[in-house]
């Protein structure tokens, strides 16, 4: 796990750097606070269940203050909270800064660039494409909210190979079992991660693991990864053609990278196939509107944005905020509450609805945790979806939890048409009840 970390460091360098500290102090404390992050997860992962292994990590970031503690141990807690459904909390925990670059590209809207849905110009563009590389923000998952749909377009296509970043090569029975296990790999413990996964097994994609099994870092990491992608489709397969999910600038196609180059440049190189790739993490809403990129907001305002959107030309040639490193920029929207509790993008483009649950079936026991799992698959399954009750700030006073815990008793799952098992867990990760329930259809049938 502490590869982890490094891109953490890579991220924040530079950025929130504390007043009067050198560059060379700031970097001993983020070594120092990332050694303690890494204590703390694993003295985390010792308790049974993500919801009491979350609140153990939750004391431990109301205990440290400090700025660099802040920024490692917040992406950290901010994976946790993904799992957990805690979506704007997360946001919270860890946000990077979208500073304006001299390497942006000037405004769509200005220079005729039109505003298009994702989900249609995509598959359009990766027509004659060998590989697609998508981007994600670890931190914020409506970043994955397009690639689940978009799976099913670009297999339309022909792509046949599915590549996730931190799959484990341990779970050997993957592909035959058809959906992702709490073994299977680290992000895939959030359910809409879980989802992109067994979404792909379910469009008959062959799925791969790349994630470098050395310990090798920076550029030699990038390159290590890129030789296993390479090495796991095209080189097996010379006719293969390739979808990769993957965090932040693994997918950059230009600049330097982490004192070399990119997973992205290194697999050009290896393959001699140029990918595909798609930006999303860079125009979306981040956890202050300060931290915005300049462009977002003008761009949601005056196009209307209300889904994830590119922007093309009358040529027919997508708009990327940093034409040396991506061919597109997606845009996303600012994030709508249903009801003011859970984001609208969790649909996943219409592909899941709402399933109402009310905090009762806690039965009294809080905080507990909801899990909802296709009836067909085992316990160890990653759940479609997964909400929490009654996780409120220690710090809060007695009168003020009850009053919250009051007001969210009631919160959606989002789930497929189908059959499921609810469990509904405490924070000593045992059955507090289990129910099975069906989502039907728009017109009312159950698959």
């Amino acid at each position: 796990m502490m590869l982890t970390w490094l891109c953490a460091l890579a991220l924040g360098a530079g950025t929130t750097q504390p007043a009067k500290t050198s560059p060379a102090q700031w970097r001993a404390q983020q070594r120092a606070a990332a050694e303690k992050s890494e204590k703390i997860l694993r003295e985390a992962e010792k308790v049974r269940g993500l919801l009491g292994q979350y609140q153990v990590m939750q004391a431990a970031y109301l205990q440290d203050n400090s700025t660099a503690f802040r920024l490692i141990f917040g992406q950290y807690l901010s994976w946790h909270q993904t799992y957990l459904g805690l979506y704007a909390e997360a946001r919270k925990s860890f946000s990077i800064a979208q500073e304006p670059s001299p390497e942006d590209a000037p405004p769509p809207l200005d220079h005729g660039y039109k505003p298009q849905a994702a989900i249609e110009a995509i598959p359009r563009l990766a027509k004659d494409a060998r590989a697609v590389f998508l981007n994600e923000a670890h931190n914020a998952p409506v970043t994955r909210s397009l690639t689940v749909p978009l799976l099913a377009r670009l297999r339309a296509e022909g792509f046949d190979t599915f590549a996730a970043e931190t799959l484990y090569e341990t779970d050997k029975d993957l592909q035959q079992r058809g959906y992702p296990t709490v073994d299977s790999g680290f992000y895939t413990q959030e359910p809409v991660y879980g989802e992109m996964v067994r979404t792909a097994l379910r469009l008959g994609y062959k799925v791969i693991a790349y994630e470098a099994v050395s310990d090798a870092t920076g550029d030699a990491r990038e390159r290590e990864q890129a030789r296993l992608l390479y090495e796991r489709s095209l080189k097996k397969d010379p006719k293969a053609r390739l979808v990769v999910n993957a965090g932040y600038g693994h997918i950059v196609e230009g600049g330097a990278y982490l004192g070399g180059r990119s997973m992205a440049q290194h697999f050009r190189e290896i393959a001699g196939v140029d990918p595909l790739t798609v930006e999303q993490t860079m125009l979306i809403e981040h956890g202050l509107a300060a931290e915005d990129h300049p462009y977002y907001r003008a761009a949601v305002e005056a196009a209307h944005v209300d889904k994830p959107t590119v922007f093309m030309d009358a040529a027919g040639k997508a708009w990327s905020l940093r034409p040396k490193g991506y061919d597109i920029s997606v845009l996303f929207p600012p994030e709508q509450l249903v009801e003011g509790k859970r984001p609208a993008w969790l649909t996943l483009d219409g592909q899941r609805q709402p399933y109402a649950v009310a905090g009762d079936l806690c039965r009294g026991e809080l905080p507990c945790m909801i899990e909802a799992r296709y009836l067909a698959e085992s316990e160890a399954a990653v759940p479609a979806d997964r909400i929490v009750f009654g996780l409120l700030d220690p710090r809060l006073g007695l009168r003020e939890r009850a009053r919250i815990r009051a007001a969210e008793m009631h919160s959606e799952l989002y789930l497929r048409p189908g059959r499921y098992r609810l469990t509904v867990s405490n924070a000593d990760n045992q059955t507090i009840a289990t129910q099975k329930i069906a989502v039907t259809e728009p017109g009312g049938a159950t698959p």
